[in-house]
C-alpha cells in the first residue's frame, strides 16, 4: 500500500501532475530573480511542497492553486484556460492570490496588506507560504541589483502582509517567523 492510498483519487493525482506540467510550460521562459537565475518553476513547486510537507495541507484544490498562484499575474495565461483546465475553484484562489498588474506597484503592495485578512483559507495559506520563499530567496540568493534597503523594505512589508494572514496554520505561521528572524539577523549582520 502506498502511503497516498486512499487520500487521493486518480483524479486528483491527474490534477496535481497537470498542474505541474501547465505551470511549467507557462513559466519555461521564466528565470528567478537571485543570481544563479534558476527557473521559475522551482518556485510554484516549492510553494506546493512546503504546504504540503510542512502545513500538513492534503486539500487537492489549495495544492493545484499554489502551483499555479503566479501564472495568472506572470504569464500569458487567462483565467478561462485556468478554469477549462482546472475548474472554478481552483481558479478562485488563483485569482485570489493574483495581484492586479495594471495597478501602480506601490498599490498593488498596499492591496496586499490590505486584503490579506479578508482572503479564504486557501489564499491566506499559499500567500503566506509565497512569502516564506521570496524572503527565503532574497537572503539566501538576493539579485545582484537589489541593495540591502530593498531587501529589508520587503522583509518588512511582508510581515505587514503575513499579520493578516495569521490564524490559517501554525506550523508554516511558524516556519515564516523562523525565515523573517534568520533574514533579520543575516541583514543587520550584513555589511552590503
Amino acid at each position: 500500500m502506498k502511503p497516498w492510498d486512499g487520500l487521493f483519487s486518480e483524479q486528483d493525482l491527474g490534477a496535481l501532475l497537470g498542474a505541474v506540467a501547465f505551470a511549467a510550460v507557462k513559466h519555461q521562459d521564466q528565470r528567478r530573480k537571485g543570481h544563479r537565475h534558476l527557473p521559475y518553476i522551482n518556485h510554484p513547486v516549492r510553494v506546493a511542497e512546503i504546504l504540503w510537507s510542512v502545513g500538513g495541507v492534503r486539500d487537492m484544490t489549495t495544492l493545484v492553486a499554489a502551483l499555479l498562484h503566479d501564472t495568472l499575474e506572470d504569464t500569458e495565461t487567462t483565467p478561462a484556460e485556468i478554469e477549462l483546465r482546472f475548474g472554478p475553484e481552483v481558479l478562485g484562489v488563483v485569482q485570489e492570490v493574483t495581484d492586479d498588474k495594471s495597478l501602480p506597484k506601490a498599490v498593488r503592495k498596499q492591496h496586499q496588506v490590505e486584503h490579506a485578512a479578508c482572503a479564504s483559507p486557501r489564499a491566506k495559506i499559499i500567500k503566506l507560504v509565497d512569502k516564506i520563499c521570496n524572503v527565503s530567496d532574497l537572503i539566501n540568493e538576493p539579485p545582484a541589483d537589489w541593495p540591502k534597503p530593498r531587501v529589508v523594505a520587503y522583509v518588512d512589508w511582508s510581515e505587514l502582509v503575513v499579520a493578516g494572514l495569521r490564524g490559517v496554520n501554525p506550523r508554516l505561521e511558524a516556519m515564516y517567523d523562523d525565515v523573517v528572524r534568520a533574514a533579520h539577523t543575516m541583514l543587520a549582520a550584513s555589511n552590503v
